[in-house]
């Protein structure tokens, strides 16, 4: 099924309490087993106690990976009210102290936080990967490079975490900014060839720095799990609409990348750092900023549009146009950091903010769920 660029999305979800929206600390062990049965094995804890996460099923269909989503979400949903508790998908919680959050237990937890330390317990943050199969996996890493100026583009479509322990950031995406704080994040290193990221991974796996390439949380990476290229860079989409908007692009992309070897097969070191410096225009100013391009500055909408452009047959092939013409819905009506940000204008009185937090979950819980 490779030849059909397969894909697959998984998606971080908050745990909330049902009617206060605020971040549950513990998960139930008896939620986790009930959501995994309504699931069929979809669903998992996360690094941290008040987060889970949902996998998708391999898709060829956009619309059959959107009904999945929905489906998951509503019986995750569905299960969670039956604890007292809700989901929220957003990047980061705004009334959330990372200071009180508490480590699933697992061994591999128990590893990461002993490496981490403080980082990681801040780890409080949600986020959207898309998988997609090339026909030949060794051609990932080239792949992988070539897609690094696509890169702040997906990021700026998904920002949903404009706040961050109950105070707004100034950034439309804050997630990958505390991400970031993780070692062997962020934009990948110039790796052409299968052979060099072997070669990278092995030395760090004999300095027993690392156990695998799992340990690897690069904003986009070759999957260790799955024969795939995995998109990580995205916040965790409010609205499932704009996840599969991304999802479609990311494949579509993967796809031209795919057929077009000469695409930015070109690509240096001072195309990277430009990479690496809009990737933060993206968290800054999401889909209202500009982005560094050789001619110049550009929108994020008309870096949309050249895309679209570029890639138009490979949408067709895929059966992704529809679905892809929503982000250009989202460049224009914003992102759901946008939307957050507008009902707690909508809400404060300038005097207490606690009303307009409330409302910011509130809205996030409800628009999960739309």
């Amino acid at each position: 099924m490779s030849g059909q660029f397969t894909f697959g999305i998984e998606e971080e979800y908050f745990l909330v309490d049902a009617e206060t929206k605020l971040i549950a600390r513990r998960m139930p062990a008896a939620f986790l087993n009930a959501a995994q049965e309504a699931t069929s094995g979809h669903v998992c804890g996360e690094f941290l106690q008040s987060q889970i996460e949902v996998t998708s099923s391999t898709h060829t269909d956009i619309a059959d990976a959107r009904a999945e989503l929905r489906r998951l979400r509503q019986a995750v949903a569905a299960v969670a009210a039956e604890h007292g508790l809700a989901i929220l998908a957003a990047g980061t919680h705004p009334t959330a102290f990372w200071s009180s959050a508490l480590q699933t237990p697992a061994d591999r937890y128990d590893q990461v936080m002993e490496d981490l330390q403080m980082i990681g317990q801040r780890n409080m943050l949600c986020g959207m990967h898309v998988h997609v199969e090339l026909p030949d996996p060794d051609e990932r890493l080239d792949i992988m490079c070539r897609m690094l100026p696509f890169l702040p583009l997906f990021l700026a479509l998904s920002t949903s975490s404009p706040f961050w322990h109950a105070r707004r950031t100034g950034l439309k995406g804050y997630r990958l900014a505390a991400y970031n704080e993780l070692p062997r994040t962020g934009v990948p290193e110039l790796f052409r060839t299968k052979d060099e990221f072997d070669a990278y991974v092995a030395a760090l796996v004999r300095a027993d720095v690392i156990e695998n390439s799992s340990y690897i949380w690069w904003a986009i990476r070759p999957s260790l799990k799955y024969p795939t290229l995995e998109l990580r860079a995205p916040d965790c989409c409010t609205l499932v609409e704009d996840t599969i908007a991304i999802a479609a692009l990311y494949r579509t992309v993967a796809r031209h990348l795919y057929h077009n070897p000469w695409r930015n097969d070109d690509i240096d070191a001072v195309a990277r750092a430009v990479v690496v410096e809009n990737k933060w225009r993206a968290q800054r100013y999401g889909v209202h900023g500009t982005f560094v391009t050789p001619e110049g500055a550009v929108t994020v909408g008309e870096m949309l549009e050249r895309v679209i452009e570029d890639t138009a047959k490979d949408a067709d092939a895929l059966g992704c146009t529809e679905a892809i013409a929503r982000c250009r819905s989202i460049v224009g009506d914003g992102t759901s950091a946008d939307t957050q940000l507008a009902v707690f204008e909508a809400n404060t009185d300038g005097r207490n903010r606690n009303n307009a937090l409330r409302a910011v979950t509130d809205w996030i819980a409800t628009a999960t769920l739309q």
